[in-house]
C-alpha cells in the first residue's frame, strides 16, 4: 500500500514536470526576435544571477543562460546581437524623479554648477538678450550652498541686471524661488503679502521680501508664470525620454503628477511615444485624488507602459533651504526646526483613503521630524484600516531618529531614497546637523539591516539624470573627485550587489511591478542595457566613466551609441 502509494505521488508529481517540458520544447521550436550572446548578463534573478546568453520573443525574455543553449531559439528572421563580451544589466528604473520637470527644466536656464550668485545672474542675461522685454525668464539649478557666500542671494543685483523680464530661478532642490522685483510686481508680492502656511518669504530689516520664497510661498510668484502648453510639453517630454535612454534608464517613478500632466502621459503611451515604465505618483489635489480614487489602480496600460495606482504627498521642505522639519532646532539657525507642508491629520486621512481603494501612498520626508510625522499617520491609517502587501513608502528618508529607523520594516513601509543626494549634501549637512544626527542620514545600511528593501532614485532635475551616479554613490559614498577618501561614513554604503537590486528589482517591487520588470528573467519584459565597462568589477573610481552602449525596451533598440 505504501509502494502504491509513493508510486501514485510520484507519478502525480513527474506529471507537471512532463507538461512543463514538453512546454518548454514548444517554446523553443519558435524562434527567437532577438538573442544577446557573449555578454556577461547580470541578471538580478536569484536562480541564475550570471549568464552569457538570453533570448527575446515577443518583448519579453523567454530564455537566459549559455550561448550554446541560446542557439536553440535561433530562426532565419532572428537578430543575433553578439555583446562581445560586455556587460549587461536589466534597465535601470528611477525610483524618484519628476518627468514634467525635467521636460520643463530643458528649456530654461541652466545653473547647475553656478560658484555665484554673480554666475547665476550672467547665465540669466545671456537669456535676456534673446527674448522680447516682458517674458518671463525661467532657470533651475542654484545652490547657494556651492558659493563662497552661502547665504541666500536678494534680488537687488539681479533686478539691475535683468530689469525688463520677470524672472523666476528654481533652487537645485525644487523647495526654493529666486526671483527679481519685475516679478515680484507681476505676482503682486509686497511688504504686506503674508507667508503662507507651509512656506516662508525671505524678508530684509525693514520687511520687505528679499527675491528668495521657500517651499509653499514659491506659488506666489511661480504660479504666475505661464505653462507650457500641451504640445510644448509633448515635445519636451520626448526629449526627456531621449536623454533618460541614453543613460540607460528604461524606466522612472514620476513622483508627483497633476492630472492634466496624466491626461498627456495616457496620450503619449496610447500612442506608443513613451516607450518607457513609467510607474506615476498622482499629486496630491483634492479633486485629481477623488478622480483616480473612483476610478481604481490601473497597473501596465498601452503594452506595459503606464501604472497609475500611487499618491504623493509633502510632509516637509529640504534641508538645503532648512525647511526639512526636525525635531531639534538647526544647529545653524537655532530657531528654525523646518516645515511641516502638510497636516498630519491630512497624510492619516489620505493614508486611509488610500487603502480603502487600493493605492499605494507615497510621502516627501527629509527632516527626523518629518519622518516621524509620516510614519506616525500611516501607523494610525493602518490601525483603522489594516492592509497586507500595501507598500507605502516615504520618499528621500533622508535624516532618521535612530528609535524610528526599524518602524519602517515594522510596518511595512518602503524608504525609497536618493544615494546622489548624500554625495551632494555632505559638504555642508553637517552645519545643518550636528555630528550626532549625522549618524541617521542617508543610513541605507542601518535600514537593510532591518530586512527592507531600498528602490534608489536621483530626484532629477534636482540631481542630474544619470542612473550611475548613484549607483557610485550607494557603493562609495564619496563625489566625482573620489572625496573623502575611504567615504563619507563608510559603514553606510551598499554592496554592489545591493546598488544594482538598488535600481532594478527594487523599484520593481517598490512599484508592484516584479513580475513584469526588473530582473532579466524569462517571462519578463526585455528590459536591459549594455556597458562598455563592468560596474560590478571595476575599482570603484571607474564606474563614473561608464558609458552606455545601447538601451533597449521590450526587447526593441531605443538607443544606440554610434
Amino acid at each position: 500500500m505504501r509502494r502504491f502509494s509513493f508510486c501514485t505521488t510520484l507519478a502525480a508529481a513527474c506529471a507537471p514536470l512532463a507538461v512543463a517540458t514538453q512546454t518548454l520544447a514548444a517554446q523553443a521550436s519558435l524562434p527567437a526576435d532577438l538573442i544577446v550572446t557573449n555578454a556577461r548578463v547580470y541578471t538580478v534573478d536569484d536562480a541564475r544571477p550570471l549568464v552569457d546568453a538570453f533570448a527575446v520573443r515577443g518583448g519579453r525574455i523567454v530564455f537566459t543562460g549559455s550561448s550554446r543553449e541560446a542557439a536553440v531559439y535561433r530562426g532565419s528572421a532572428t537578430r543575433v546581437l553578439d555583446a562581445g563580451g560586455r556587460t549587461v544589466i536589466p534597465g535601470m528604473v528611477d525610483a524618484h524623479a519628476h518627468f514634467a520637470g525635467l521636460a520643463q527644466t530643458l528649456r530654461a536656464v541652466d545653473l547647475t554648477g553656478t560658484r555665484s550668485e554673480d554666475e547665476v545672474i550672467a547665465r540669466v542675461v545671456e537669456r535676456a538678450r534673446a527674448l522680447p522685454a516682458g517674458t518671463w525668464i525661467t532657470g533651475r539649478g542654484w545652490d547657494q550652498n556651492a558659493w563662497a557666500d552661502t547665504r541666500f542671494p536678494t534680488h537687488a543685483k539681479l533686478s539691475a541686471a535683468v530689469p525688463n523680464h520677470p524672472v523666476v530661478l528654481t533652487r537645485v532642490d525644487g523647495h526654493a524661488n529666486f526671483v527679481n522685483a519685475a516679478a515680484m510686481q507681476r505676482a503682486g508680492v509686497t511688504r504686506a503679502t503674508r507667508d503662507p502656511d507651509g512656506g516662508k518669504i525671505q524678508r530684509d530689516a525693514q520687511g520687505d521680501p528679499t527675491g528668495v520664497f521657500i517651499d509653499r510661498a514659491q506659488g506666489l510668484v511661480g504660479d504666475k508664470v505661464p505653462a507650457l502648453t500641451r504640445e510644448e510639453l509633448r515635445t519636451s517630454l520626448k526629449d526627456a525620454i531621449a536623454l533618460m535612454h541614453g543613460l540607460g534608464l528604461t524606466g522612472m517613478h514620476d513622483a508627483g503628477a497633476s492630472r492634466g500632466a496624466i491626461d498627456l502621459f495616457e496620450d503619449m503611451a496610447q500612442k506608443n511615444e513613451l516607450r518607457l515604465r513609467l510607474y506615476v505618483m498622482i499629486g496630491g489635489d483634492a479633486a485629481a485624488l477623488q478622480h483616480y480614487f473612483a476610478r481604481g489602480p490601473q497597473s501596465g496600460l498601452h503594452g506595459g507602459q503606464l501604472w497609475l495606482r500611487a499618491v504623493k504627498l509633502y510632509a516637509d521642505g529640504a534641508m538645503g533651504s532648512r525647511g526639512a522639519a526636525l525635531l531639534e532646532p538647526y544647529s545653524d539657525d537655532a530657531n528654525n526646526t523646518g516645515l511641516l507642508l502638510s497636516a498630519p491629520a491630512h497624510i492619516r486621512e489620505v493614508a486611509e483613503r488610500g487603502l480603502a481603494a487600493g493605492f499605494q501612498i507615497n510621502t516627501h520626508a527629509i527632516g527626523d521630524r518629518g519622518n516621524r510625522v509620516v510614519l506616525d499617520a500611516y501607523e494610525q491609517a493602518l490601525a483603522k484600516t489594516p492592509r497586507a502587501d500595501h507598500r507605502f513608502r516615504v520618499e528621500h528618508a533622508q535624516i532618521l531618529h535612530y528609535d524610528d529607523i526599524p518602524r519602517f520594516a515594522q510596518l511595512g513601509v518602503i524608504p525609497s531614497m536618493q544615494a546622489s543626494h548624500q554625495s551632494s549634501d555632505m559638504y555642508w549637512i553637517g552645519k545643518r546637523l550636528g555630528p550626532t544626527r549625522l549618524y541617521g542620514a542617508y543610513a541605507w545600511q542601518s535600514l537593510l539591516a532591518t530586512g527592507v528593501v531600498i528602490p534608489n532614485g536621483s530626484d532629477f532635475p534636482v540631481e542630474q539624470v544619470n542612473p550611475l551616479i548613484s549607483f557610485h554613490a550607494a557603493i562609495a559614498r564619496q563625489d566625482a573627485r573620489d572625496w573623502p577618501a575611504g567615504g563619507w561614513y563608510p559603514e553606510q554604503r551598499m554592496s554592489r550587489e545591493d546598488a544594482l537590486r538598488s535600481m532594478t528589482i527594487w523599484p520593481a517591487y517598490a512599484g508592484f511591478q516584479e513580475k513584469e520588470l526588473g530582473s532579466i528573467t524569462p517571462g519578463k519584459y526585455a528590459d536591459f542595457v549594455l556597458l562598455d565597462q563592468d560596474i560590478m568589477r571595476v575599482p570603484a573610481e571607474l564606474v563614473l566613466n561608464t558609458k552606455v552602449v545601447a538601451t533597449y525596451v521590450g526587447g526593441v533598440e531605443v538607443f544606440g551609441r554610434k
